[in-house]
């Protein structure tokens, strides 16, 4: 666990320093849902039924402007090859990375939700949910986007890969997270969006790090 948390905060030191990357992403976030008002109109009625759908697609493609960095500059440095022959198991080594990529990218994503929220004029009763979603979404994003982003180690315009790749398996994540938040606006039971969350979370957290720690073995070999 100690060897854990040094990865963390390692990598949050890396991203503290070049802190364009977290700026960029939460920009690209607020710019996304702001300019949805000005392309379809400031009707109250209309923002609110879109609200839920575009600051879940804009979280969604934030996320992944982040991802292709997220074992890019160990691999240019030589960092990763020797995290790779370090003693600790290379599956913990990338969840530790995983972990990091959320909280400089997911957690601000998170905390600059509500406003938008209130810009899109989303009903109240949504904004608790719109939280939950996020925080049982977002990491799912960071574990799904780490297989790609192992994938695309060492190749010529990864960023394009990945988003090949890993768009597809977002969608279940979308769907339940925007269906989540529509639940709680109409008034209707919540829980079985809850459980199908947190079981892809659950589901992600034991599978996606043996994954993308297998195609960063390759990518080192």
């Amino acid at each position: 666990m100690g060897r854990f948390i040094s990865i963390v905060r390692r990598d949050l030191r890396l991203a503290l320093r070049q802190g364009s990357d977290s700026v960029m992403v939460v920009m690209f976030f607020v710019l996304t849902v702001v300019l949805f008002p000005f392309g379809i109109g400031p009707e109250g009625n209309i923002l609110a039924r879109v609200a839920s759908g575009v600051i879940f697609v804009a979280a969604l493609l934030a996320s992944m402007l982040s991802l292709e960095r997220l074992f890019q500059t160990d691999y240019e440095d030589g960092s990763l090859e020797l995290l790779t022959l370090s003693p600790l198991p290379l599956e913990v080594i990338v969840l530790a990375k995983i972990t990091a990529h959320w909280l400089t990218t997911g957690l601000p994503l998170m905390i600059a939700s509500p406003l938008l929220a209130v810009l899109m004029n989303m009903d109240s009763n949504g904004f608790s949910m719109l939280m939950l979603a996020l925080l049982l979404g977002t990491p799912v994003l960071s574990l799904i986007g780490a297989i790609g982003a192992a994938l695309v180690l060492g190749s010529r315009r990864g960023g394009v890969l990945i988003s090949l790749l890993v768009l597809p398996l977002f969608v279940p994540v979308l769907i339940f997270g925007v269906g989540l938040i529509e639940a709680a606006i109409g008034g209707f039971a919540v829980k079985s969006q809850i459980l199908i969350l947190s079981g892809i979370l659950f589901a992600c957290l034991a599978l996606c790090p043996f994954a993308a720690a297998a195609a960063v073995r390759q990518s080192v070999e």
